[in-house]
């Protein structure tokens, strides 16, 4: 994958090539966890496997934005959920717009955003044998939950496909990154 792809504008969360164009994203950057992990960077890896997670949950809001626009109650949520959410997906609010998605139908979201989270804290923290700043006491734990969450991003992205504008560059990105994840 070129970095020219990852420089592209987001469209604006009201074209429908936002959700396919977040969705290059998580697997381009899932892509460059795998690549920091094969050279050891393992703090790196664990901020691109979260950037990965967080553009996913950027494509789901806007995918399902209307179902979640039914589930708020007032119209400065609605205001915030299109305005902020979708486009900016705020680290501090992963866990709630997860639960929102979870209850529209994306079972075991929570989990998964719960691991991202953990592995952004890791890229900032490095590693705690006290686990008091970072869930991961070395670096082999946050190796194998960058690889993880990974996976569950391939997973998820492919139950995607008949729901979303599916390109052959989404194609591409999708097998080069289950490609990757098999050579180890």
């Amino acid at each position: 994958m070129s970095a020219e792809t990852l420089e592209k504008p987001l469209p604006k969360p009201t074209i429908e090539d936002y959700v396919s164009a977040r969705l290059l994203e998580a697997l381009i950057e899932a892509r460059l966890a795998l690549d920091f992990l094969s050279r050891g960077l393992v703090r790196n890896a664990a901020g691109k496997a979260f950037q990965a997670w967080r553009a996913f949950l950027a494509a789901l809001l806007r995918l399902e934005l209307d179902k979640l626009m039914q589930v708020v109650k007032t119209d400065e949520e609605r205001r915030w959920l299109m305005e902020r959410a979708v486009p900016r997906v705020p680290t501090s609010r992963m866990m709630g717009l997860s639960k929102m998605l979870s209850d529209v139908g994306y079972a075991g979201l929570l989990p998964d955003t719960a691991l991202a989270l953990s592995l952004h804290d890791y890229q900032y923290n490095g590693p705690d044998p006290d686990m008091a700043l970072s869930k991961f006491r070395d670096r082999e734990e946050a190796s194998i939950a960058v690889i993880e969450l990974v996976n569950e991003l391939v997973r998820r992205v492919e139950e995607l496909k008949p729901r979303v504008k599916w390109s052959d560059e989404l194609e591409k990105a999708l097998r080069e990154l289950k490609d990757r994840l098999s050579a180890g």
